[in-house]
């Protein structure tokens, strides 16, 4: 019955061109994604529900090409208390990610055997799962900050077959006891490349990983140099992930929201929305800002207590620095530089000092 839910499944994924290297289609395949979801949250009435495998249709979602939340605030006894009071607030710290994106990265990681691989942010086991179909046992290793994660991750891979390395330990550290890796796959996302991953990947290696812009997310493939060093380009597929627990930082409304409403030619759905030419321009602009959704209406904010609430004719926006002007400014030059995609964006990494550039390393920068 599972098999032939994966059977749909990698139909789907063929189908949209995030899957096509056999030996992926066929890892695919043949990992039982259900092994690693026995549970997890849906979203309803702002709060989350409990769902494990005695509720109908519980293999077609398993099977189905989208994210599962499976930990709430860092909380292992979080499925328990939604189990047992139907809905429970929170907010996501751990999910099964989307298999398209899954696909999608693994496929950009471009990994030949024999290659020592990393995988940050071993979540439920499936994709270190994927990993080990692929490159055996051996050469694989995950990382995940959460000890209970990592646990029950470790019982999952073991019941299905694979025996990877299994390490709880903050993934921005890297895993320098397993070092040195050809191959670094982040399954998290980050606002700068941590230099340990690449100080420990092997010269002409490859790290593929989700820029966690404020606006815009991007996956990025990075040529590893000599020590903390390397540079690469932003893919044209998007991504999506959670963000490193490091590298997070909670979403707060603003506390004054004394403001002006003016007009703006500069849509909200034109800047945010997902997946649209501007956005990911807009999020270069958008250094340090954070997006929220507060009573239906998406929020920009800063640090600083800057804040911007756009619509699609105007926008409220108050604090010392003007965000939506901010927008208005990117969008003229985003138009002068001929409307770029994200595909035209590069990056380089030398430790600390770390840019997105426009076309070559010489062209147009803007730090990270």
């Amino acid at each position: 019955m599972s098999a032939r839910r994966r059977e749909h499944l990698v139909r789907t994924l063929r189908r949209d061109g995030a899957l096509t290297d056999p030996r992926w289609i066929t890892a695919f395949l043949d990992v039982p994604r259900h092994v690693f979801l026995p549970r997890w949250f849906e979203p309803e009435g702002g709060k989350w529900r409990a769902v494990d495998d005695t509720e109908p249709g519980w293999l077609d979602e398993v099977y189905s090409d989208r994210v599962l939340v499976t930990q709430l605030d860092n909380d292992p006894e979080s499925w328990e208390r939604a189990h047992q009071l139907g809905v429970v607030p929170g907010a996501p710290t751990s999910s099964s990610s989307q298999p398209g994106i899954m696909a999608v990265m693994l496929e950009a990681l471009q990994v030949r055997d024999g290659d020592r691989t990393l995988e940050i942010g071993t979540g439920t086991g499936y994709n270190a799962a994927l990993l080990c179909h692929r490159l055996g046992d051996p050469l694989v290793s995950t990382v995940d900050v959460d000890a209970s994660i990592v646990a029950e991750a470790r019982a999952k891979l073991d019941l299905a077959g694979y025996r990877p390395t299994c390490v709880a330990a903050d993934g921005a550290d890297g895993l320098a006891e397993r070092a040195p890796f050809d191959r670094v796959l982040a399954t998290c996302s980050v606002a700068r490349i941590p230099p340990p991953w690449l100080a420990q990947t092997t010269p002409g290696g490859l790290v593929v990983t989700t820029l966690n812009r404020p606006i815009g997310a991007g996956l990025v493939r990075v040529t590893a140099g000599e020590g903390a060093t390397g540079t690469g380009r932003v893919l044209a597929q998007d991504g999506r992930f959670m963000p490193l627990r490091a590298q997070q930082w909670a979403d707060e409304a603003p506390a004054d929201r004394t403001g002006v409403r003016r007009p703006t030619a500069i849509s909200a759905t034109e800047a945010l929305q997902v997946g649209r030419p501007f956005e990911f321009f807009a999020g270069l602009a958008l250094s340090g800002v954070r997006p929220m959704t507060l009573r239906g209406h998406i929020v920009l904010l800063h640090p600083d207590g800057s804040f911007a609430v756009p619509g699609e004719s105007t926008v409220f926006e108050g604090g010392p620095r003007k965000l939506w002007s901010l927008v208005e400014q990117a969008y003229e030059q985003w138009l002068d530089l001929d409307r770029p995609t994200r595909d035209r964006f590069g990056i380089t990494v030398d430790g600390d000092d770390q840019y997105l550039w426009l076309d070559s390393p010489r062209g147009p920068r803007w730090p990270l």
